[in-house]
């Protein structure tokens, strides 16, 4: 074979071989390609995985959410109590409480025993009354019975002309509706502030007085107070409105099945609740009232008419977001916890204030570098490029300025537990009865609450100014008034 033959044989071998390295080579980019796409959807699924691994895992702890929420055996309360605070039930140290002998005037019978022999000598003692005797108070129910008044337009014949004269219809008289103020206001205690049904009402009634109504006369009765309390509410409403440190909270509510929005708005002298049609700034901004005193809330852009400086972020709040963080893997996590002490150094710099182990200036200076390590580890996790807690980072310092006001101003609490705690019996009256179906149940719903909640804090009897007001509400005249130091 000659040189050139050899050659050509060669050739034609080589190019052989860089076709098949060539396919080889399509066939390992096909593979990269396919490794590459397998890979992004494994760190796609691995991120979904994660995302609703932490969904499953969100509770009142370490999010948003009402304890409510938690449902039995999460567990929630205890996680957060074992990690921030002491075991459930009273602490070492509580001294407990005892129930109190009721005064004299109060007690219906009195029943003396006395020893019938001298447990020394035997002999026969006289009763005599002892000053000092042991005393054993047993409180019960007897008797109770409803009270009905019957009014009677009797006719009477003249004994002169033998003509037949019944006596007129005197509205101011005569009642207008079948139930009486103090029956109203008992009905509307147990549905509005109690939550009892109206079906279960109805049935309670019946078994302790013996009384039988009907669900619509119930509704009936509630209409009635709505409007006897409507003066009321305006004016708890106009309290906090003026009060130099108030708190505010919303939750969903329901009507007809339908979303509203409940908010609540509280001091330490009154309590209001509102229900809107959507939580949109422009709708709840008329509760709120001037821009006046300083307004301790969450984060939510609905409050951005109010000013940064006259404002307090809930550390709670801030806490639960934390917790998350700390929940997380890698850095999201080590920024989460390092958060965590700082907002455990917060509270307890905080309740060292209120039990009177810290004054002010005490507070101001422990609290200095607190703040100046809080806020570096917030721009650490705006900085980190975390999608999970960057953002989040982000928009607490925007509320940098209302992050610190409990610390300079008298009468404002690092947390909103106030509002959370006043919306929570709300919250569980949605759960039991699914909201209302109507405006006018919003507006019993509203009033009610607003009225039981701040007569409690002004140390009214709830019963008795329901009664006062239906009453004022029967006879046109004027309401009484619910905050104490108001003109009657």
């Amino acid at each position: 074979m000659d040189a050139e033959t050899r050659i050509a044989d060669l050739e034609a071998e080589l190019a052989s071989k860089e076709a098949k390295l060539a396919e080889q080579a399509a066939k390992l980019a096909e593979q990269d390609a396919k490794l590459a796409e397998q890979t992004a959807r494994i760190g796609r699924l691995a991120a979904q995985v994660a995302k609703l691994t932490e969904l499953l895992g969100r509770d009142s702890r370490n999010s948003h959410l009402p304890p409510s929420s938690d449902g039995p055996g999460s567990g929630a309360k205890g996680k957060l109590r074992g990690k921030f605070g002491g075991k459930r039930g009273g602490q070492k140290g509580h001294r407990g409480n005892h129930r109190s002998l009721l005064s004299p005037e109060w007690v219906n019978t009195f029943i003396d025993l006395f020893p019938p022999v001298c447990l020394s000598c035997g002999h026969d003692l006289p009763q005599t009354v002892d000053a000092t005797a042991h005393q054993y108070q047993q409180l019960d129910l007897r008797d109770h019975r409803p009270h009905v008044t019957e009014w009677r337009r009797h006719e009477v014949l003249c004994p002169q002309c033998g003509a037949a004269t019944r006596a007129e219809y005197d509205c101011t008289l005569l009642p207008s509706f079948a139930f009486g103020p103090c029956l109203t206001a008992v009905v509307v205690l147990l549905t509005g502030a109690y939550h009892l049904s109206r079906r279960k009402t109805k049935q309670l009634l019946h078994e302790l007085f013996g009384i039988s109504v009907s669900t619509g006369a119930i509704s009936a009765m509630e209409k009635r107070a709505s409007v006897a309390l409507a003066e009321a509410h305006d004016e708890a409403e106009r309290e906090v409105q003026y009060a130099g440190v108030k708190h505010t909270d919303a939750t969903t509510w329901l009507r007809s099945g339908k979303t509203a929005s409940l908010w609540v708005l509280a001091t330490t002298a009154a309590t209001v609740y509102k229900i809107f049609d959507d939580g949109c700034r422009d709708t709840v901004r008329p509760l709120f009232g001037p821009a006046h005193g300083i307004l301790i809330s969450d984060r939510a852009t609905v409050f951005t008419f109010w000013a940064m400086t006259l404002r307090q972020v809930c550390h709670a709040h801030l806490l639960r977001k934390f917790v998350g963080f700390s929940e997380r893997d890698g850095t999201d996590g080590a920024i989460g916890d390092e958060l965590l002490e700082c907002v455990r150094l917060i509270f307890e710099y905080w309740h060292g204030y209120k039990d009177g182990q810290l004054t002010r200036a005490d507070l101001r200076f422990f609290m200095q570098p607190v703040q100046r390590h809080f806020e570096q580890l917030l721009q650490r996790g705006n900085e980190c490029g975390s999608a999970a807690i960057s953002g989040a980072c982000a928009d607490i310092l925007e509320h940098r300025e209302a992050l610190w006001t409990f610390v300079t101003q008298e009468g404002v609490e690092p947390t909103n537990n106030h509002a959370e705690l006043e919306l929570r019996d709300f919250v569980l009256w949605r759960k039991r009865s699914f909201g209302t179906r109507s405006e006018r149940g919003d507006r019993f719903a509203e009033r009610i609450m607003t009225v039981v909640r701040t007569a409690r804090k002004q140390g009214i009897g709830v019963l008795d100014f329901l009664v006062r007001s239906i009453k004022a509400s029967l006879n046109a005249a004027a309401a009484p008034a619910l905050l104490v130091g108001a003109p009657a």
